[in-house]
């Protein structure tokens, strides 16, 4: 656990471990966070590099602290950007093959216990929910600008919530009359628009708005995508990828695009294939997700949904 950031790491030990991490090697953490991934690459790399990630200022700021000496030593290297910029924030820093990098997508506890910045449905503050809060696009203006056939589809595909389209219409009935400009006024909103059976079903009845808003303000899914690709591209043969996620959607991205990598070499050994379309190979490390012990639930709720998938460079 990061007490000092109030953030507990889920398979900390897994997802480096899944990445057989070589004392000399250049490993990415793309999702810094409270710096529990990043600490135990730099404990394993003694001879190499640790190029970390974070979009979030405060999570930049407290590990500039934390880490000072091994930024000092020339060991590690804190990037404030987004993990869709991989490719470019490595390269300005003339790296252009690395042998390792996790992902912890997802929320962090830290982010989601400061009231001020809105991710959460059951504290009262302004809608913000944004990772990188120097971006224009916040959850205000999703719920207040955006028209109700594009609030229902994100309801619907980003949090698989069956009763899209009512919540979408509660919403517009609601700004109409006023601005919603915090959590709690959404809350009341979404509650209003669910029947009563819904509302006495275990859960908060705001959760999956919520994810897909706070999905729609980060662009997630896209993001994944644009930075599974660039870290596939990235990484020297025998190098690996971790992915712990936190929710069907992103799973659904993570499985595919390594089953996609994994199958495109699978071609019939006597069949003539040009050189130019021959690709470079990868294999499946985790055929099936790895999920979490009940021991590792017990200590740290969050984790009930994580999985983690692992993939490999030949």
């Amino acid at each position: 656990m990061t007490e000092a950031y109030g953030h507990i790491t889920v398979f900390l030990q897994q997802a480096v471990e899944n990445l057989q991490v070589k004392p000399n090697g250049n490993y990415v953490d793309a999702t810094l966070g409270g710096g529990g991934h990043t600490a135990l690459l730099l404990a394993k790399a003694a001879a190499g590099h640790v190029y970390s990630f974070d979009q979030d200022d405060n999570a930049i700021a407290y590990n500039t602290k934390r880490f000072a000496r091994e930024i000092a030593e020339k060991r590690l290297t804190l990037i404030h950007a987004n993990f869709k910029n991989l490719t470019s924030e490595l390269a300005a820093r003339n790296v252009f093959k690395i042998d390792g990098i996790v992902f912890d997508l997802g929320v962090s506890s830290p982010q989601f216990d400061d009231q001020t910045r809105g991710f959460s449905y059951r504290s009262d503050a302004r809608l913000d929910m944004r990772m990188d809060q120097t971006q224009e696009l916040d959850a205000y203006q999703i719920v207040n600008n955006w028209e109700y056939k594009e609030l229902a589809s994100i309801f619907n595909h980003y949090g698989e919530e069956k009763f899209a389209s009512s919540i979408a219409k509660g919403i517009v009935r609601q700004r109409e009359k006023a601005p919603i400009e915090t959590t709690e006024e959404l809350v009341e909103v979404i509650k209003k628009s669910l029947p009563d059976r819904v509302l006495h079903k275990k859960g908060h009845p705001a959760k999956k708005t919520f994810q897909a808003i706070r999905i729609a303000v980060n662009d997630e899914l896209n993001v994944l995508k644009m930075a599974l690709q660039q870290a596939s591209d990235l990484l020297s043969a025998q190098g690996r990828i971790s992915v712990i996620t936190f929710q069907s959607l992103e799973d659904r991205i993570v499985k595919q695009f390594f089953r996609e990598l994994a199958n495109r070499n699978q071609l019939p050994s006597k069949l003539p294939v040009p050189d130019v379309l021959i690709h470079e190979d990868f294999q499946l490390i985790t055929k099936h997700p790895i999920i979490p012990s009940d021991k590792e639930i017990e200590a740290n709720h969050r984790a009930h949904s994580a999985k983690l998938r692992v993939l490999e460079k030949n």
